[in-house]
This record gives C-alpha cells, structure tokens and sequence, in this order.
C-alpha cells in the first residue's frame, strides 16, 4: 500500500516523447473508429461524424476511455488481432494499472494464461492471497482435461501471426511502464512469477508460451537498461564536470541524487534478468523440446551481445558451449551463430579467452557436422578464431581436408577459409600482406601453388581446390598476369615444373569457371540454368580471355610443345574462346599459327589425353571460325586425315616386314580418337586393318584392340552415311554387309579362342564383349523391320550368344585387385567389369538378342561383384518391368542357374528390394 503513491507520482513524470507518441496513438485509434463507422448504413453514419467531433472538442477522452475499458478485458483479442493496436492498448492498460493495479493485474494474467491456452481468470479481490502454486496446478489440471487451445501451432488464419504479437506485446508493455510500474516491485515480479512457474509445468505448450515470453522479458529489459547505463555514463560525467570545479551546490546535489537513481534503478532490472535466468533459462534450455532450446540459446546470443556487462562471463557463456553438443542441429546451429556474432566484436575477445580455450576444439569439429548448415555455420565461426588468433595453425590441417569434402556449400566455406587465411593472409595481423600492389595477383598464385603441390598427382583434387576458391581469388582471373608467369624465358626459382603444370591446370580450370562450366562433378546431376545476365558475364569473359590469349597462345604451345603433362590443358583452351575476335582484331596470323602448332602436337603425341584435346581444338577452329580462317583450319584438317592414313599404312608395312608394332599402336590411337568425333574416309585402309589381325595374332592385345575399334568405328560411321544420304544404293548397302561380316569373322574368332590369362588379355576380352554389343544394338532387326534397309537387320545365333556370354562372365569373375593395379591405365573405362555388364545388358533392354537365355544369367549376378555392377543390373531389372517383362519369371530362371548356396543370398536379394511377391 506504501508504494501506490510512488506508482501515481512516477506516472506524473513521463516524458515529452511519450506524450507526443499518446497523440499520435490517439489519432491512430480515432482513425480507425472512423474507418469502421463509414462502413454503416447512411443514417449511422450521420450519427458517427456527430459522435466523432464531440469526441474531439472533449479531447478524445471518451475514445480513450473506451479503449482503456477494453484494453484490459480482451487484451489476448488485442494479442491475436491488429499489431497495430498494440502500443495504444498497452499505453491504456498502464493508466488503468496506474489506477486500478488489482484490475489491471487480473486482466494482465488472464490473458497470459489465455496465451497458454487455458481461459482461467483470477478475481482481482483475491488477487494478493492466490498462491502461484495453486494456479499452476489448477492449469496443469486443465490441460490433462484437454481444455487448452495451443494458439502458437494453431494453422488458424487468425492464429498466424501470434507469436510475434506476442513478444511485440510484451516488449511493448516493458518500455511503456520504463517511467513507471516497471520498478514498482509488483507488476513485474508478480509476471515473472507466474511465467517461471508455467515454464517448470509438463504441458509442452504452457512451457512453449511460458518460455517465449520469460526471454522477452530479459531481452526487453536489456533495453531499458542499455538506456539507463548511457543515462548513467552520461550523469556520471557531468557530476564529474562540476566536482572540478570544487563547488557544491543544488547541481552537484541533483547529479549525485539522479546517478544513485539510476544506478538503483539498474540494479533492480539486473536482478530481474538473473531470476529469470535462473528460474526459466536454466531450465530450459536443456527442454526435450528443440525448439525451446533453441529459443533459449537463441535469446541467450542477443543478450551477451547487447549487455556484455552483465552476460559477457563464463557463467553465462558456458551453456554455449555446452550446447554445440546438443543433438538437435538446429540448436547447435544457433549456438555457433551466437559465438560467431561474439567473436566478430573485437572488444569481446578478452572476455572470451578461457572459453575458447575450453571449446574450441569442438568448434572446429563442428565444420565436419553431419549438418551441412551447422557446418557451414561452424567454419565462419573458425574463421573468426583465426583472426584473432585463438587456434593453434596444427589444429586446422582437418579442416583442410574438407576443401575435397561432397557437400559443395561446406567445400565453399572452406575455401573462403582458405583463402583468407593461407593466401589473402588476411585472418592473421603479425603475417605479410601483399595489399593492392602490382604483384598482388603473383604473389596470392604462388601461394595458391604452394597449395596446390600438395594435390599434384590428382588433377580431380587440384580440381576441387580451385573450384573452391575460385569465386574468392581475383587473381585467378588475372589471365594477363598468369600468362606472364607462364611465358618468362626460364622458369622462376619460386616456379618449378611441377609448379608450371599446375598453373596451366589452373589456368584452364579458372577459364572454364569464367565461362559457366563446371569443372567438378554436380552432386545432383541437374542440368544448369542460367539467366540473360550470367550469360552475358559468360561472355564478356571469353571475349576478354580472347583477347589475352591471341598473341600469347602461339608462344605457350610453342613453348610446352614436348610436356605432355602440360600440352592438353593449352590446347582445350582453345575450345573457350570466340574466334570471331581473330578476325574481327586482324590478327589471322596467329590464328593458323596456333592451328599449325595443333597439327605438330597431333603428330608429336600418343597420349589419349594430348590427342583427344587436339581433335577437340581442330573440330572447334573448324567449325567456329569465320571466312579464310575456316577454310584455312578445314584445309590442315583435311590433310592430318590424310598424313595419319600415309603414316599407318607404313607402320603396317613395317610391323609385316617385321619391325616394331610402336608406330603402328600411336597411329591407330590417333585414327580412333578422330573417328570419335568425325567420318574419315578409310575405304583403302579397312582391308589392311583386317588382313594385319588375320595374318598377325601374335602382336600385341593392344594393337589387336585398336585395329578392331577402328573397324568398327568406320562401320557405324558407313551405316550413319546410308541412313542420312537421299537414296538407298544397292551397291553401299552390299559393302556395309561385307565389312560388318569381315568384323563378325574376326570377333567370333576371338571367341573361339582360349583366352589367356592375364590382365591385358581381360582388357582385348573387354573390349571384343563392347564391340559385340554395340554392333548387335545397331544392327537389331526391329530397327530395320519393313524399310529400305531392312537387309542390314542382324541378330547373333545361339551358339555365338553363349560363347559371348561366357566371354563376359570371365570378365565379371576378374579380381578387384586386377583391376585396381591398372586403374591408372589409359582407356582403363572402357575395359573394366563396369563397360562389360553395362554392354550385355544393353542387349537386352533394347531386345537385340533374345531375353529368356541372356536376362536371367546376368540376374544371378545380381549380388556377386560388388555395388557398381549390382547397381547396373537392378536399373536394368527397371527397364525391364517398365516393358511389361515377366520378372518373376526371369528371377526363378536365374534361381535355377546358380547353385544353391548363391541361391539363397540371390533370394534375400530380390526379398530386400521386392521385385515381386512369393505367396
């Protein structure tokens, strides 16, 4: 009863701002009764305007009242309804508290128990002798009832947005009663009460609501008392000011009386904040409820950052780093997101050193979570650690490894990381910065090369370590500056060969980002979309990268003609820039010098790589180019074709006069990857091809394998010619057949022929099962049923079927460590048990052979050679129920043909993944 009077004389003190923003509140409501009076009939409305201007010569007074009436009735309607009207309602219910505090507490209570869901209502004249206790349980009781609506979850259209009215409300009500009941001892201690005890209740929504608005609480006050302390500061200054002067008076009295109030007038909001802290928070942020936990850590983050005077303590702190463990990802994600917002205030670090000390261990295992977002999240928290120094450098090597990690959101992050910290340098005060001098670029390459060694025997790593810091590094797009580095007459002492190779990889690779490619493989396999204005910086690279590389893609073949390491990355380049532009700048020249030096690396190298970028860079300048320069790049094409065909033939003589097979196999390599991608004509060349494997069965498996993938090559290329030319001549169809039949005679007598053991035997073994298949798929009868050509429709007998399957069932039988020890092989996809099972079962899914003998042997290899090739056969088991097959049939054929004890491990198989019920 002593304090009333204080309550009414704080009132009395309210500010010109508050009483500004009372008018403008009031010309809010006055607005919107309006509003809702125009919408009555003709005669209301007449009688509304009158109302409305007595109204406003009595100055609002009777508006006022009626609001004040309905502010404390139907506050939870306020809370639900307009947020609008929230300010001017709270401003209401603190005058009705001001003169009623029972019935404005009443009301108050109400609707935080509505808010919870449960209408319960304490009568405002027992207001003083009801027990906490006795109301929580009364509640609890309700909700075992079933008498509670959760409004919070409620997919109601006028629950929606509750929750944010919710803490807006209390917010509100908090910096309303700054200058009034917020220190009166009663208003507040009595809320925080009850929203203590609802939050310790077993309802999940009475703990929800209870908890959501105890942290508004502490967060509100943390406002006022923000404003107190810069009150305070400042007071405290002017006291000082005037005790200089060695003068006391009325000022130095007022000072000293105004800084006592506002230092008591902190003490009691901190006091506040700790009960709340330690009747709510500590209790719930550990709530089986992960959203309540993550509540609680959230609002923690905010409070250490605002009010670091009171939270910026290891007392407080700890329960962030104890929940970076904490099962639920979203509740470690909001810890690291605090931390990361504290350590970016340098001010902050002092106080955070025992703490890091303690968890930073766990931060950094947090860039490895098995949530890509909380990883994410984890690494810009590190990177903070980094610059201020708090992670040892031997500490990091883990994190690194993630730079090749799948996620591609955690390898970006890294990479950031990466270049912050290793090549910009710019986490780390005491190292050398480059700044913006000219040698910028050079330096942050050398570094990213340093790097880069250590991936040098995989290009896919170095390749995942560019595309991860491709987007930070500016210099990787300096091409000028990587091309100087590159043509320097000898190599630097900080450049050594291997460090040359590398920057070319670089160089291609940073090209080929510069130009919309990828240069790692998508997690999700979806094609890219791009908009106008990507395509359009996608252009204006490739015109500035033209442009750099015009007079100096001479120079760079020229120069790195004999590595092979380097010449296939220089050549591809060429596939990414705008050839128009040699035209368009003169310089034609360089243009068919650069040609001239494809057609050198062509005949200088054997390598798959080397000659399959030369191919690719001769079919670009022949098809991109414009006018001469087109004909020039044809021309030169034209006349590889027909040195290459000079070339082989001699080295056929040469190997039947005895000589080595060399000449022969790097030729015939070359022929295979031009065939590839064009149609050569080798009329004159396919009878030698063919009398070279008749005659010499004793060269080498890999010559025989060349010899017989380029007769088949120009096979298919003779069928593409007949299908596309306007008339079917008799004469071309006569000559496919015979060359398809020469093909047939020698494949067949590979069958024949007991295959040795060994592994390059396995791979010609390969290789004949691939040419087998694609030739019968291409030949299939159904394709060429009732045309022109149907003649050329083919379909293997029996016997040739078996003895081909038991071809490949050999190939499938071949150990894993066979093929691991030749993985780096040239060619090694196209001959390993993948390329054989994929060819079998292509015949079968396009009905080239006949299913009922082929379909069930490949099913009873269902589970017998690991997860690629079971992973193949179950797609196809797909395509075949997608046909109308019967797989059940199949799947009991293949039970027959394999002995019993695969017999069963089959059967768990086709259990497991359901292919068909057993009744």
């Amino acid at each position: 009863m002593e304090e009333e009077p204080v309550v009414s004389e704080t009132a009395n003190r309210r500010t010109k701002r508050t009483r500004a923003q009372t008018r403008v509140n009031e010309e809010q409501l006055h607005s919107s009764v309006n509003e809702e009076e125009r919408e009555e009939s003709s005669e209301d409305f007449e009688d509304s305007r009158a109302r409305a201007k007595r109204s406003k010569a009595l100055g609002g007074t009777s508006s006022a009242a009626a609001a004040a009436r309905n502010a404390h009735q139907s506050l939870i309607d306020v809370v639900k309804g307009d947020r609008r009207r929230i300010p001017l309602v709270v401003k209401h219910w603190v005058e009705h508290y001001e003169k009623d505090p029972k019935a404005a507490m009443a009301g108050l209570l109400s609707m935080m128990f509505e808010a919870c869901g449960a209408k319960y209502h304490i009568e405002e004249d027992f207001l003083d002798q009801t027990d906490v206790d006795d109301v929580v349980v009364a509640l609890v009781n309700m909700a075992k009832r079933g008498e509670v609506e959760d409004y919070q979850t409620s997919k109601k259209k006028d629950f929606k947005t509750f929750k944010d009215n919710l803490v807006y409300f209390w917010d509100t009500l908090v910096a309303e009663c700054e200058n009034g009941p917020l220190f009166d001892r009663v208003l507040f201690d009595k809320c925080m009460d009850y929203v203590i005890a609802l939050s310790c209740t077993p309802p999940r929504v009475y703990r929800q609501v209870a908890s959501l608005m105890g942290l508004q609480l502490v967060t509100s006050f943390i406002h006022i008392a923000k404003v107190l302390g810069s009150q305070r500061e400042t007071t405290q200054r002017q006291l000082n000011a005037e005790q200089k002067k060695k003068v006391d008076g009325p000022r130095v009295e007022s000072l000293n009386k105004r800084l006592s109030m506002t230092h008591e007038k902190i003490t009691i909001i901190e006091e506040m904040m700790r009960k709340i802290f330690t009747g709510l928070f500590m209790h719930r942020y550990r709530d089986v409820e992960p959203d309540i936990r993550m509540a609680c850590i959230q609002s923690l983050g905010v409070w250490i950052l605002s009010y670091p005077s009171l939270f910026l303590q290891d007392l407080y702190l700890k329960y962030l780093g104890w929940t970076l463990n904490d099962k639920s990802d979203g509740v470690r994600k909001a810890s690291v997101l605090a931390l990361q917002n504290l350590y970016e205030v340098d001010d902050n670090v002092p106080s955070l050193g025992l703490f890091t000390e303690r968890f930073y261990k766990r931060m950094i295992e947090l860039a490895d979570d098995v949530d890509i977002s909380v990883a994410v999240c984890a690494i810009g928290l590190v990177k903070q650690l980094i610059r201020h120094q708090r992670v040892p450098e031997e500490e990091l090597s883990s994190l690194y490894d993630l730079l090749i990690d799948d996620p591609p959101e955690i390898r970006r992050a890294i990479g950031a990381l990466v270049y912050d910290n290793l090549i910009a340098q710019r986490l780390n005060s005491s190292q050398s910065s480059s700044g913006d001098n000219a040698d910028s670029s050079e330096v942050h390459l050398n570094r990213l090369l340093r790097i880069l060694g250590e991936f040098s025997k995989d290009e896919m790593l170095s390749m995942y370590v560019i595309d991860d810091i491709w987007e930070y590094m500016d210099a990787m797009k300096d091409w000028k500056r990587i091309l100087s580095m590159l043509l320097e007459e000898e190599l630097s002492a900080e450049l050594s060969d291997v460090d040359a190779t590398n920057l070319i990889r670089l160089l291609f690779a940073s090209i080929r980002k510069a130009v919309g490619e990828k240069i790692v493989p998508a997690s999700d396999n979806k094609k890219q979309y791009y908009t106008k204005a990507q395509k359009d910086v996608f252009e204006s690279s490739k015109r500035d990268i033209t442009i750099a590389m015009m007079r100096n893609c001479p120079q760079l073949l020229r120069k790195f003609m004999s590595d092979k390491a380097k010449i296939p990355y220089l050549l591809e380049i060429i596939v990414h820039m705008n050839l128009e532009l040699y035209s368009l700048k003169r310089q034609d020249q360089n243009f068919k010098s650069a040609v001239l030096l494809m057609k050198e690396a062509f005949f200088k190298h054997g390598e798959k790589e080397a000659l399959r970028s030369c191919v690719k860079a001769l079919n670009f300048c022949a098809t991109e180019s414009r006018g001469e320069l087109q004909d020039f790049a044809l021309n030169k094409l034209k006349g590889i074709e027909d040195e290459l065909i000079i070339k082989l033939k001699s080295a056929i003589k040469e190997v039947a006069d005895g000589d080595d097979e060399y000449s022969m196999l790097v030729n015939l390599k070359r022929l295979y990857e031009l065939q590839l991608s064009r149609q050569i004509s080798i009329e004159s060349l396919y009878n030698d091809l063919a009398e070279t494997l008749k005659n010499f069965r004793s060269i080498d498996d890999e010559v025989i394998g060349f010899l017989l993938l380029n007769m088949h090559l120009h096979v298919c290329w003779c069928l593409h010619s007949i299908i596309n030319s306007g008339t079917v001549l008799e004469q071309s169809i006569s000559s496919l057949i015979s060359k398809r039949s020469a093909l047939f005679e020698l494949l067949e007598s590979f069958l024949t022929t007991n295959s040795p053991e060994g592994l390059r035997a396995s791979q010609l073994a390969c290789r004949i099962c691939v040419i087998f298949s694609e030739q019968w798929c291409l030949f299939r009868k159904a394709t060429f049923a009732s045309t022109e050509i149907e003649a050329l429709g083919y379909s293997p007998d029996e016997a040739i079927l078996q003895k081909f399957w038991k071809l490949c069932e050999r190939q499938l039988h071949i150990p894993d460590e066979a093929e691991e020890e030749d993985s780096n092989r040239e060619y090694i996809e196209e001959t390993n048990r993948d390329a054989v099972i994929i060819a079998v079962g292509k015949l079968v899914a396009v009905d080239a052979v006949p299913k009922e003998y082929l379909a069930p042997e490949i099913l009873s290899h269902l589970s017998m050679h690991g997860t690629s090739v079971s992973e193949v056969i179950k797609h196809l088991l797909t395509v075949l129920r997608n046909n109308g097959a019967d797989v059940a049939f199949l799947f009991l054929e293949a039970l027959k043909r394999v002995g019993l004890p695969i017999s069963c491990e089959l059967f768990d198989e086709i259990a497991e993944n359901s292919y068909f019920k057993i009744r």
